[in-house]
């Protein structure tokens, strides 16, 4: 299998006006440097920023404008993700398109920033999609990787390449360095993680191999970083091992029945002891409401989220 080669671009986001031509102009100049480039990244929510009034609906401009410049510099394209208008719900939608400006499928979130990312549906589905003659490739977006169950059902679903857009502004983007290079030794993939600047991030973009080890770490000014990926290295780590040693995905694989609290109707005492997913507060209000626990009830429903509100 031949190597390929993947930009990311990592750029400010504005939360007051479009971010759309800014990112025309970073692809243009990012296609003129590099014209090798095969596939082009973008941050969560670069298009139009964190706010959820700026939701709209999917098919649309902003996604008929990104398949043109696909089919314009012949690449894939992610641009991201924006806030999708469906009914009477939002979503956080990326959209995938290939180098004839078609769009081969898009993702919704599944774990929205709880409870912080308020308004926001979860999506139900997991997203992969091959390039052909290259890899499977699987995209999630911020949070979803929190859950060490989102990436791991997408390497079991074949992907080895995990795209994953982000938007971290906060002081755990340490900690979300460290997920990444976890997640990518113990599913054995490259995982491509953009994050944002300003109102869309503060930066800090990473690319780990199948082994866990940086390939590349920006800092928190504007790049464009792009890196030539050898996906035999995640074809040899799963039938060698992680550096010829531990082999996860097979382990994972011959014992994956012994996992009882996924198991539909498990008793789980603890985790509904933890109360409501509600936002911190001050110690006088915090202090009612833990005379309450006794009361609580998990939220009924596929993902357990009743709603709080739009930003």
């Amino acid at each position: 299998m031949r190597p390929f080669a993947i930009a990311g671009i990592q750029m400010k986001v504005s939360a007051v006006t479009p971010n759309v031509e800014m990112m025309k102009l970073k692809l243009d100049i990012t296609m003129n440097l590099y014209p090798w480039v095969e596939m082009v990244v973008f941050s969560e929510l670069c298009g139009y920023g964190p706010l959820t009034h700026t939701a709209t609906h999917i098919p649309g401009d902003f996604e008929h404008q990104m398949q043109a410049l696909a089919k314009k510099h012949n690449i894939w394209l992610l641009p991201g993700s924006i806030f999708e208008k469906h009914d009477d719900k939002i979503y956080n939608t990326a959209t995938v398109i290939n180098p004839d400006g078609e769009v081969v499928t898009r993702y919704r979130k599944m774990f929205p920033f709880y409870p912080y990312e308020v308004g926001v549906t979860p999506g139900s589905h997991y997203c992969v999609f091959d390039v052909p003659g290259v890899a499977k490739f699987g995209l999630s977006i911020c949070y979803d990787m929190w859950f060490p169950e989102t990436i791991r059902t997408l390497a079991v679903m074949g992907a080895e390449v995990i795209l994953h857009p982000t938007m971290t502004g906060t002081i755990d983007r340490d900690i979300e360095l460290s997920i990444v290079r976890a997640m990518a030794a113990v599913n054995q993939c490259y995982l491509f993680d953009v994050n944002g600047l300003e109102s869309g991030g503060n930066g800090k973009s990473i690319v780990c191999g199948p082994d866990g080890r940086v390939i590349y770490q920006a800092e928190g000014n504007e790049e464009i970083f792009p890196l030539e990926l050898n996906i035999e290295r995640v074809r040899r780590s799963r039938e060698y091992g992680v550096l010829r040693l531990g082999q996860p995905l097979k382990s994972f694989r011959d014992h994956i029945g012994q996992f009882n609290i996924y198991q539909p109707g498990a008793h789980l005492p603890y985790l509904n002891s933890l109360g409501p997913l509600i936002k911190p507060t001050k110690m006088e209000a915090l202090a009612k409401l833990k005379m309450k626990e006794n009361e609580y009830e998990p939220p009924s429903g596929p993902t357990g989220y009743k709603g709080f509100g739009e930003l």
